[in-house]
């Protein structure tokens, strides 16, 4: 059984005619251990549907449904603090503060117990190829997939059943977004994460274990 799951999800704007959805009847079941990818031209309702998984927004028809539970009955700020991590190809870190503060302040909002949050961020970043050096530069001394290993870190501090990825390779060039395919694999892999790939890229398609194409609605 899938740890998250769209059952029937349709999504329209609220100021938008009745009959006019972003996408309907959307099915999708995503299990832990794999990758995934979202993939669907410009304006088909990737970024949407994202919002809908994070629980940022409500679908106007179905359900999402999360280890069991319908979102719509659960406290989303403990879900989204707790079970499921988001890594955004802007990477949305805070430029004033150091790499390894950027994952420590996530552990402080999620409210997770680690006993020694420097040394787990510091954990983290080894697990994503990066050194104690690096922890020390603030964000806009790292390069663009030093800054995206730092997100994926960060997305991993509270340990999340679930990592969400929305176009994590954008901003990259093929041989760092292997690189940054191989970490996820290891995380879905390894450490049995379920990776959700919103992408256009065809490598990242290649390389996952299943492809969602999201059809924009006529």
């Amino acid at each position: 059984m899938g740890i998250l799951k769209l059952e029937n999800v349709g999504y329209r704007y609220k100021d938008a005619p009745k009959d006019k959805y972003v996408f309907q009847n959307i099915n999708y079941e995503f299990e832990q251990g794999k990758m995934y990818a979202i993939k669907g031209k410009s304006g088909s309702g990737k970024t949407t549907l994202l919002s809908l998984i994070t629980g940022l927004e409500r679908c106007t028809e179905g359900n999402v449904i999360y280890n069991g539970k319908d979102l719509k009955k659960m406290n989303l700020d403990k879900y989204r603090n707790t079970d499921i991590g988001v890594v955004f190809q802007s990477y949305n870190l805070l430029p004033r503060l150091t790499a390894i503060e950027n994952i420590i302040l996530s552990m402080d909002i999620s409210k997770v117990k680690v006993k020694n949050k420097k040394q787990k961020a510091l954990e983290l970043m080894k697990n994503v190829g990066l050194s104690e050096e690096h922890a020390k530069r603030k964000i806009l001394k790292l390069s663009g997939g030093e800054q995206q290993r730092i997100a994926i870190a960060r997305s991993l501090s509270y340990n999340p059943n679930i990592i969400i990825a929305d176009e994590p390779t954008g901003n990259l060039d093929k041989d760092t977004e292997n690189e940054i395919l191989k970490i996820f694999a290891h995380l879905a892999k390894d450490e049995n994460k379920c990776i959700v790939i919103v992408t256009h890229s065809q490598n990242v398609c290649d390389n996952v274990d299943i492809i969602y194409e999201l059809n924009k609605t006529e």
